[in-house]
């Protein structure tokens, strides 16, 4: 989905992609002990923020679109995630479907890397080579770098949702999975300065 980009303060960016998130963190604790009876159902806090949780992912990606007119895949594949699963979560009253979303998104996005690798291609470049001025050879190896730390990702999330509480996998999702991919990027420090363009490179 894309169109004329505009130009956008990053606050505001970044204020419309974590705000969600931080919100339903915020939501979870102050209502997870509530219990709601709708419709003839009882609703735990936990499906509660859910259900407010999905039309406001999907609200702030509408004004993230309206505002710089794009949308990444990322942004993309995570609202459409969030609704589908979310959506379940609240019509199934099963937390279970919610939890999982992180590990079908990390693994969608492993996938989709992996599948770029095997035709000798990086499509992580695709996407971040204006950020980040690498060599091909530098790309090949944090894109498979970064698969294999999506696939982790996964793997961590369903340890977590499955053998932990409710209360540590949301804290998880909402602080944990961010600080451990910013540690990532840190960690490529070396790959970065190893295999970046020089200024020859970086005008052709």
């Amino acid at each position: 989905m894309t169109a004329e980009t505009k130009d956008v303060p990053g606050w505001v960016k970044t204020t419309l992609e974590l705000g969600p998130v931080l919100l339903f963190f915020a939501g979870y604790f102050y209502l997870k002990d509530e219990t709601y009876l709708i419709g003839g159902n009882e609703y735990g806090g936990f499906i509660v923020v859910t259900a407010l949780f999905i039309p406001l992912i999907l609200l702030t990606t509408g004004i993230l679109w309206w505002l710089t007119g794009t949308l990444s895949k990322m942004q993309i594949f995570t609202a459409v995630l969030v609704t589908i699963m979310g959506g379940l979560s609240v019509w199934l009253n099963d937390e279970r479907f919610l939890k999982v979303k992180p590990t079908l998104l990390y693994l969608l996005f492993a996938g989709i890397l992996f599948a770029g690798l095997l035709r000798g291609r990086s499509f992580l470049a695709d996407v971040l080579s204006e950020a980040l001025p690498l060599n091909e050879t530098g790309w090949m190896i944090l894109t498979k770098r970064m698969a294999w730390f999506f696939v982790a990702l996964a793997v961590a999330n369903e340890l977590v949702w499955r053998f932990l509480s409710t209360d540590i996998w949301v804290t998880f999702k909402t602080f944990d999975m961010p600080v451990a991919l910013f540690a990532f990027l840190m960690a490529q420090a070396g790959l970065f300065k190893a295999h970046a363009l020089d200024d020859d490179e970086e005008e052709a």
